[in-house]
């Protein structure tokens, strides 16, 4: 684990493998974005897209959890911020995503000297090297003497 002391502005890293089902892009879609694009194969065929793609609220989740399950990860006490997502390419079924991260900024905490907010971008990316997603992150994250 990583503490706010231990953490370098501009390090990055490429991490994580997330393998993209039909059957989960469906179950989220009917669940939180149902539109049919999302929701069924034959419906998504005559869409924009053509054929079944994941949400963007979806490939969030997806990156949040390989966040979540990142090797040597930071000490994280809570998120605080996201913002500039966008969605570069839609993801489809049989896709495998990963991330890379590069850390853009560290501040210590105004009120505690035992924290600070670490601001982070990064890209989901597929099979092919395309960037599918791209968002901005602020954690705040516990020092040493935190604990």
């Amino acid at each position: 684990m990583r503490y706010f002391e231990d953490i370098e502005v501009g390090s990055t890293a490429t991490f994580g493998s997330y393998d993209v089902t039909a059957e989960e892009i469906k179950e989220f879609g009917r669940k939180y974005d149902p539109q049919p694009f999302h929701t069924d194969e034959e419906a998504a065929a005559d869409s924009f897209f053509g054929e079944l793609v994941a949400s963007g609220w979806h490939t969030m989740a997806m990156c949040m959890r390989m966040i979540a399950e990142q090797p040597d990860p930071p000490a994280a006490l809570a998120g605080v911020e996201a913002e500039h997502i966008r969605w570069r390419k839609p993801v489809r079924p049989g896709d495998t995503l990963r991330l890379r991260t590069e850390i853009l900024d560290k501040q210590p905490s105004k009120k505690h000297d035992d924290r600070g907010y670490v601001t982070t971008a990064g890209e989901a990316l597929n099979d092919d090297d395309e960037v599918v997603a791209s968002f901005e992150t602020v954690v705040l994250v516990k020092g040493r003497a935190y604990d």
